[in-house]
């Protein structure tokens, strides 16, 4: 089914734009109804139980609805950097991924795309996709939006990058973020159930919420965490991340200037333990290297 008369007055994102993407139109993601992809390749840095040894097959997506100031990825979320790629050859990229051995089809900041990615997931289950679909986002998501991709997507990997409005206001301009983020997970939730692993300990369904801390605001990332434990308990996984890395433009603002001390991320993990989170993952402080960000090259997805 074709879904992209979606795009014909956009509100896929809690933005709501009404872009008219269908006519060139870019949306306040800054794409139009046109596919770009910046890379398509084997990724050994997610969780373990989505890299594994053999790689997560991530395709990272041009484009972004929510433009955090501190992006990582601003190469292709600000910058737009990308090969322009057509719905079956996206399809044609995810098994390729998948005969070059990856545990997963890993969809990197896809949500001003779903129409087309349903469209290419369907078309490549179709030709003989049998991984599970790893919906990797940013958490700003609206519940009408996630549900086309029910029965397409098998593990999601949302963040959750603020409890407090404010904070998501001035470094997303996105004060309606958290409860859009509580909403997302829920609605994630609810198609995936709880976490199902395969005999190697892949995930094959289920939820991990990823919650990247940022340089002076642990008291913020404790309410998160406070807010996912007790809302959901053993039902997801919980990746607390400190590899964040202040990009040039950041480079002297007062907070985001810096890096992540290690007394932050050790009370940050040290509250999870305290309030019970047992399902979780940590990082070594040693990723917060920019050499840890992709190239986005376009590797693998050119013909």
């Amino acid at each position: 089914m074709d879904h992209t008369y979606l795009l014909k007055k956009c509100m896929l994102c809690p933005r709501e734009c009404g872009a008219a993407r269908l006519d060139g139109e870019p949306g306040l993601c800054g794409m139009s109804a046109d596919i770009y992809v910046a890379r398509a390749a084997l990724h050994m840095w997610e969780e373990p139980c989505i890299s594994g040894k053999e790689g997560s097959g991530t395709v990272f997506f041009t484009g972004c609805s929510l433009g955090c100031v501190y992006c990582q990825n601003q190469a292709i979320a600000r910058e737009l950097r990308g090969t322009k790629v057509t719905a079956g050859r996206l399809a044609e990229i995810y098994l390729s991924l998948q005969e070059k051995g990856a545990n997963n089809i890993n969809l990197v900041t896809a949500e001003h795309y779903v129409p087309q990615v349903c469209d290419s997931l369907a078309a490549a289950k179709a030709q003989g996709l049998r991984i599970p679909v790893v919906y990797n986002s940013g958490g700003y998501e609206k519940v009408e939006t996630l549900q086309y991709l029910e029965g397409l997507v098998d593990v999601y990997l949302p963040d959750f990058k603020y409890m407090d409005p404010q904070l998501a206001e001035d470094y997303s301009n996105a004060p309606d973020y958290p409860e859009a983020a509580k909403k997302a997970i829920r609605e994630m939730l609810r198609q995936t159930g709880e976490p199902v692993f395969d005999d190697r300990g892949m995930m094959q369904r289920g939820v991990i919420v990823r919650h990247l801390l940022l340089p002076g605001h642990v008291r913020d990332s404790k309410q998160i965490v406070d807010y996912l434990h007790n809302t959901f308990g053993d039902r997801i996984y919980i990746s607390l991340m400190s590899q964040y890395t202040p990009m040039e433009h950041m480079k002297h603002d007062p907070l985001l200037g810096r890096r992540v001390t290690k007394r932050e991320y050790e009370r940050l993990v040290d509250h999870a333990v305290s309030i019970g989170v047992t399902n979780g993952f940590i990082q070594d402080r040693k990723v917060a290297e920019e050499s840890f960000i992709p190239s986005f090259d376009g590797e693998g997805v050119r013909d």
